[in-house]
């Protein structure tokens, strides 16, 4: 799963966001599934701005 992280974009398409690491994400989805890795991207758009997204690897449990 991906998402903006942390310190990342405020604004995507003139939207507001949400920012998430992975620890903060794996609370959102409630303890079910266990975060397993995580990674950093720094995204290059078409506009040559960079947007930090973070990357996590869950595995369901129970």
């Amino acid at each position: 799963m991906a998402t903006f992280a942390l310190g990342g974009p405020e604004r995507c398409s003139g939207l507001s966001i949400v920012q998430y690491g992975p620890e903060s994400l794996a609370g959102e989805l409630g303890g079910a599934p266990s975060l397993q890795d995580s990674w950093r991207e720094d995204h290059v758009t078409p506009g040559g701005g960079v947007q930090a997204f973070n990357w996590c690897l869950f595995r369901k449990t129970g």
